[in-house]
């Protein structure tokens, strides 16, 4: 390390979306109502799934995964974010900084893993559908979930390390409203090249193993589906694919956008619009798209509902 003015910071200053007041003060409504939204939203969504014996199957089982990531997502970035958007002093302790980057870090990959294992569930429910139940066993399920889990576990671990390599001397001030990898590259005094290829290598490697897994379990998916003569056969395999091709493609394009190039095309205002929507906005989403769209979860709501309605009335 250059020891000219380098020094280890104790703080950071989180510079946010804008500067005017007003903006804030409606920035700080918007992000309150999507926050609320999104952790009632999944909350809801694991509550249904686990209380409803019918949605107690291998897709089902991913998705209160889902949720309950989207559920620690929401809590890691969006109330220091709905602090700052009301207050003077936008700081962040080192420590405090660098844990909502790992835990960031740590569930996006987690859930990238995630939705390949929800896609090829997908595909053995379409492809295979007599030997379904065997093959998505409760101990495939669980394996699924816990590799997910461990894999984004050693990616976040990887980045953590390498970014905690690195020094700041001239500037504490972030120029984004969480702490997320590109705009701490860009504020080190540090030579981050090496650093960079690490990150760029396990990220791109975390991306491209997912949207492979779920762009071969489509392509599968969508050869036996032209196979099936019937128009209504069509339409129920496209339906039961549906929710989680759109949740894919705009979790998996907000991504690659944002993450998968240079830090040296790290441009403020699109890649800040970018991050709102993959950090705060699309955990409300996935709820939302799996729900909405999803016939079994609103049967599942209104059965949960007339059973709790139904215990009041024998109390």
């Amino acid at each position: 390390m250059d020891g000219r003015n380098s020094t280890n910071v104790s703080h950071f200053i989180l510079m946010g979306l804008t500067d005017s007041e007003e903006i804030q003060l409606v920035l700080f409504v918007l992000f309150l109502l999507i926050y609320l939204t999104s952790v009632l939203g999944n909350a809801g969504m694991i509550v249904i799934i686990h209380l409803d014996l019918q949605l107690h199957t291998p897709m089902y089982f991913f998705l209160s995964h889902l949720s309950f990531i989207d559920l620690i997502y929401s809590n890691i970035i969006t109330p220091k974010t709905l602090e700052n958007l009301l207050t003077s002093t936008k700081c962040i302790s080192y420590l405090s900084c660098f844990t909502q980057m790992y835990f960031f870090t740590f569930l996006g990959s987690t859930e990238c893993f995630l939705l390949s294992s929800m896609a090829y569930d997908r595909y053995v429910a379409i492809c295979n559908p007599l030997q379904y139940p065997v093959l998505m066993s409760k101990g495939l399920c669980c394996s699924l979930a816990f590799g997910s889990y461990f894999l984004g576990f050693i990616n976040s671990i990887i980045n953590a390390l390498c970014m905690s390599t690195l020094h700041f001397c001239d500037s504490n001030v972030i120029h984004h409203f969480f702490c997320d990898t590109s705009p701490i590259l860009a504020l080190s005094c540090t030579d981050t090249q090496d650093i960079e290829i690490i990150i760029f290598i396990f990220a791109g490697s975390t991306l491209m193993v997912s949207v492979i897994t779920i762009c071969v379990s489509y392509l599968c998916i969508l050869s036996t589906v032209l196979k099936i003569t019937s128009t209504s056969g069509k339409q129920k395999a496209f339906s039961t694919c549906s929710s989680h091709l759109l949740g894919v493609t705009i979790f998996y394009g907000t991504m690659i956008f944002t993450y998968l190039k240079p830090r040296k095309s790290y441009a403020l205002g699109k890649d800040q619009v970018a991050s709102v929507f993959y950090a705060i906005v699309i955990p409300m989403l996935n709820p939302l798209i799996y729900s909405l769209r999803n016939k079994e979860v609103k049967n599942a709501l209104i059965r949960v509902m007339q059973k709790t309605e139904g215990f009041r009335l024998l109390k």
